[in-house]
């Protein structure tokens, strides 16, 4: 009966990776953008043009990652590959690759509802968020409120 229950317990957990390549095929959607492995952390670097942060100042600096994060193809990663733990997006300026800001989102923190969400809302920022920057407000809010976050101080005050 011991041996039962132990072989119940010894299942083999499923911990794919996704090579570089498949990373940077999935995430790289234009030359400003970068994508590659960490350990169990996929890392996606994207370059901000600072006249973007120069016109709209904090909200454009805060937002950055959360356009790139909040999307069908970090949903996708989760979902094909269950060794990532997270997603990290990074944006930095062209000017000496200064950070603006990071943010990063583990595995478990959103469900199928929150995911759709979040597509939502960052799908109004990227259409609609130039016009009206409400919806760049919402995005940063609900992004805040669902990854690990960081702002450089030189471009958020």
């Amino acid at each position: 009966m011991f041996f039962g229950f132990y072989a119940l317990g010894c299942e083999k957990i499923d911990r794919t990776l996704p090579s570089n390549r498949e990373v940077a095929d999935i995430f790289a959607s234009s030359p400003s953008v970068s994508a590659s492995m960490n350990g169990n952390v996929v890392e996606v670097v994207v370059e901000q043009p600072l006249y973007q942060i120069r016109r709209g100042g904090n909200l454009w600096a805060k937002v950055g990652p959360y356009i790139y994060l909040f999307t069908e193809e970090t949903e996708s990663i989760f979902q094909r590959f269950p060794g990532v733990a997270g997603v990290l997006v990074v944006t930095r300026t062209s000017r000496r690759s200064s950070e603006v800001a990071r943010a990063i989102l583990y595995r478990d923190k959103l469900n199928s509802i929150t995911w759709q969400r979040a597509q939502n809302i960052a799908g109004k920022a990227r259409r609609d968020g130039s016009s009206r920057p409400v919806f760049l407000e919402e995005l940063i809010r609900w992004g805040e409120d669902h990854t690990d976050y960081g702002y450089s101080e030189e471009f958020v005050g």
